[in-house]
């Protein structure tokens, strides 16, 4: 192992490397010291260019960090990842075929490294089946640019499979805390885990060069054994950045890194709009003891509103970052959270996941139709990628997709329990073909997963038919608050009902009182400890 600058790791990547970057949303583990120095190289020196960017999440702070510093013309020549919309300047860049773009998901790219590492032919996997992800679509293609089968389909033992193919790599750039003499890499006062370790053994297996920036460095054989994240075999360089923030809004928060628990109460409680009206219906699907996932945008605001309901103690909230128990994070730090009780790699939380161990989970949309199909990676003139998406809404038993009925300007306001819409967005969600599938509505019906539609003034199912009205807000005209609003006619059930009307008033809800007359979830089917029969009495 050797300690070097970032301009110096940067003068390790040559034009056409394959190039492998760790990290998450909003600063999370990236190694930002080291993107900074290969986008400064790339402007004094014109190179390296042509590189294929790797990233399993989406990175960057939406402006000038992250992934956004490889936006030179001339510097990409492929992105693959889940996500772009954390790094919008390379979006234009991939409608104009600047270079060859594909997002799949999040979850198969943080396995696929393992699989990788390992040197098998790639991820197996049913995830991404009838999504744009399938080759039948467009195989994860956002482009024209975009050429190269990355995905196919297979047949075994009479079922389809999804086959993604192994990628190259020639430099591997990661992310910890410490880093001691032998380049053991500790991770103590990062946000998310990641799956450090699986890029680090799947740089070796290729041969290509682990770089890892830190914040510090130790003597050798201090750091504790069992705190090594990233053992120094496989670091090859170390980069020590003393101004390393643990992510790019905040310098150092205890709670991210489960050095401490704050009190419930002083989680961030949800402003009374049409978000936390949502965040609400939302919820009253959590029974006891449920396992769920919190996906990003509205739906984050679940946490929030368990808190705030006294429920997040009785059920288990987990993201895809790797993170099981507490609360995942809101706002600018989305992707971490508080008050977790564990913390696993990424990969082993899509294993989770894939596994079919989540209760019920809840994401966002963009568009529906009548289908009951759900994009969220691309719409208008926006390339935004699928993060964990697919993996999530289709191999869980029960999916909550929370969004506002219209966008772009929509203003409401609540009176006595009552929805008015003042101001109707200018974009509506519901259409009558979802320009790309990431949730295909037939195929999840078809494997008997059960789906909801949540938005501030009505709320669908998905029926034999495609997508049903079963609840509506109070307030809310029928006729013109919701049918005319959607490009097609959804069935409406003739057992119609109003939404809560606790939903539309300021005070808590009071969710904790009744909770405990729900049925506790409803576990997979595990081997119990029988039943010792009664001891018989004794003869008189």
């Amino acid at each position: 192992m050797r300690i070097i600058t970032a301009a110096e790791a940067a003068s390790i990547i040559q034009p056409g490397d394959s190039v492998l970057v760790s990290g998450s949303g909003g600063g999370h583990c990236v190694p930002e010291k080291v993107l900074e120095a290969i986008e400064a190289r790339f402007l004094e020196e014109g190179e390296p260019r042509d590189l294929t960017l790797i990233h399993a999440v989406g990175i960057g702070d939406r402006q000038l960090k992250g992934a956004a510093r490889f936006r030179h013309p001339g510097m990409l020549k492929r992105s693959l990842t889940s996500a772009l919309i954390d790094s919008p300047p390379l979006i234009p860049m991939a409608l104009d075929e600047a270079f060859e773009s594909y997002t799949i998901p999040q979850g198969v790219i943080s396995q696929l490294i393992r699989e990788i590492a390992a040197g098998r032919p790639g991820l197996v996997t049913r995830t991404g089946l009838h999504t744009f992800v399938d080759p039948r679509q467009l195989g994860g293609r956002q482009n024209k640019a975009a050429r190269e089968e990355i995905v196919e389909l297979l047949h075994i033992d009479g079922e389809e499979w999804l086959r993604f193919k192994p990628f190259p790599l020639d430099v591997v750039v990661l992310r910890g805390t410490t880093a001691d003499e032998e380049g053991n890499v500790s991770m103590e006062e990062e946000a998310i885990p990641g799956e450090m370790l699986s890029c680090a053994q799947a740089a070796r297996r290729l041969g290509a060069a682990v770089i890892v920036q830190v914040k510090r460095l130790a003597r050798r054989g201090t750091l504790p054994q069992r705190a090594v994240r990233i053992p120094g075999i496989l670091v090859d360089y170390v980069v020590v950045d003393p101004e390393q923030r643990q992510t790019y809004a905040s310098h150092y928060e205890p709670s991210y890194a489960g050095e401490m628990r704050v009190p419930t109460e002083g989680l961030r409680r949800l402003p009374f709009t049409e978000r936390k009206i949502i965040a609400r219906r939302a919820a009253m699907e959590i029974v006891p003891g449920a396992v769920c996932n919190l996906g990003a945008g509205i739906s984050t605001g679940v946490s929030a509103v368990a808190a705030e309901e006294g429920i997040l103690d009785a059920i288990t909230l987990s993201n895809e970052q790797g993170f099981i128990g507490g609360a995942p994070l809101t706002g600018p730090d989305s992707g971490g959270a508080q008050n977790f009780d564990a913390m696993v790699d990424q990969p082993y939380q899509f294993d989770f996941y894939d596994g079919g161990g989540l209760d019920v989970a809840f994401l966002s949309f963009a568009e529906i139709d009548g289908a009951g199909n759900v994009n969220v990676s691309r719409f208008a003139d926006t390339i935004v990628g699928v993060g964990g998406f697919i993996n999530i809404s289709q191999n869980a038993r029960k999916v909550v997709f929370s969004g506002t009925f219209t966008a772009g300007g929509l203003k409401v306001e609540c009176r006595d329990g009552r929805l008015a819409v003042l101001e109707e967005g200018r974009h509506s969600k519901f259409v009558e073909a979802v320009r790309q599938i990431c949730y295909n509505g037939a195929f999840a019906r078809a494997e008997g997963r059960e789906a909801l539609f949540v938005t501030e003034r009505a709320v669908f199912a998905v029926g034999a038919e495609g997508l049903e009205l079963v609840e509506i807000a109070p307030g809310v005209d029928l006729e013109r608050d919701v049918l005319s609003r959607m490009a097609f006619r959804p069935a409406v059930s003739s057992k119609l009902r109003p939404m809560d009307a606790r939903l539309f008033r300021p005070e808590p809800m009071g969710l904790l009182d009744e909770f405990g007359r729900h049925a506790r979830s409803a576990r997979s089917p595990r081997r119990t400890l029988p039943v010792a029969p009664a001891p018989r009495r004794a003869a008189a």
